[in-house]
């Protein structure tokens, strides 16, 4: 088989994994919120943080990318915003699509040890996505996941497995 063809299966498959994830899942958000019956975010947390986490879950008959990515123009817009100063660069790790049924722009890393704002950037070319920092259990050589909407935004294909620089705020 061609390489193309084995990367739409790959995709294929995490997405109809997907499918099967438990209705009870959390969502990533800002500490001092609470989630909606919708799991959207509301509630106290910081601008940034309610802004990359506020998306609605998608829908479970959600087949494709398209129809797992949740978040609006607005928030893919704000999340594209330039870099805020003061940021310090965490390090670098091997980024994987995460639970795509989890809606917002959020990493889940070993590199971090609480949860806090950040960005993501793709050193190939440049792109870069604010997102929701969270802890993952693991060594900080371990991999990371990355929810679909940022992914996309730093131009990754689903399937692949890029090194991405992790930055905190």
């Amino acid at each position: 088989m061609t390489k193309p063809i084995l990367r739409l299966l790959g995709a294929l498959a995490l997405l109809a994994l997907a499918a099967c994830t438990p209705a009870t899942q959390t969502t990533p958000r800002t500490p001092g919120t609470t989630a909606g019956s919708d799991g959207a975010t509301a509630g106290t947390g910081t601008a940034a943080g309610s802004v990359l986490t506020a998306a609605a879950r998608p829908s479970p008959a959600a087949r494709t990318a398209a129809q797992f990515d949740t978040t609006t123009r607005e928030q893919k817009a704000a999340a594209a915003a330039p870099p805020a100063t003061g940021e310090r660069r965490i390090g670098t790790t091997i980024a994987s699509l995460g639970d795509p049924s989890q809606p917002g722009f959020w990493i889940k890393t070993p590199l971090v040890k609480s949860e806090a704002d950040g960005r993501i950037v793709n050193p190939a070319n440049g792109k870069s996505a604010k997102v929701r920092l969270i802890p993952l259990d693991g060594p900080a050589s371990g991999g990371s996941q990355v929810s679909l909407p940022a992914l996309q935004l730093i131009g990754v294909s689903l399937t692949d497995l890029p090194t991405i620089e992790v930055y905190g705020s």
